[in-house]
């Protein structure tokens, strides 16, 4: 590592998710530390790989949390307080839900084989 570079890591689920984004905080708090928009995507990517709702759910909440719950709520053309029960530790969005936030985070979901073929 260079001067003036970092490396930070978030948690998600039971794996380090690598960001872009140097921390300047002394409180850990996933929401803090995604403002980039690779570390967004790093961070969702990882979650829907875990394949697990909850932690999906989780992922969707902090970046939610890290863009700011009421903004993103009306972006997305949903309740604030849906929202937050959707994107909760025990929330469970519905598929439009999800949708409509990714769409409003400026991201798209992404679908590739589990056991791609090799020749």
């Amino acid at each position: 590592m260079t001067a003036g570079m970092c490396q930070a890591s978030v948690i998600l689920g039971s794996r380090p998710v690598h960001l872009h984004t140097c921390p300047d905080h002394s409180v850990y708090d996933n929401a803090a530390l995604l403002k980039d928009p690779r570390d967004v995507a790093a961070y969702l990517e990882a979650a829907l790989e875990d394949g697990d709702h909850r932690v999906i759910a989780e992922a969707l909440g902090n970046i939610a949390r890290a863009k700011g719950m009421s903004q993103l709520a009306r972006e997305a053309g949903v309740g604030r307080e849906s929202l937050y029960r959707a994107l909760s530790p025990d929330g469970n969005p519905e598929l439009g839900t999800v949708l409509k936030v990714v769409r409003a985070l400026g991201l798209r979901l992404h679908a590739a084989p589990v056991n791609p073929l090799t020749k």
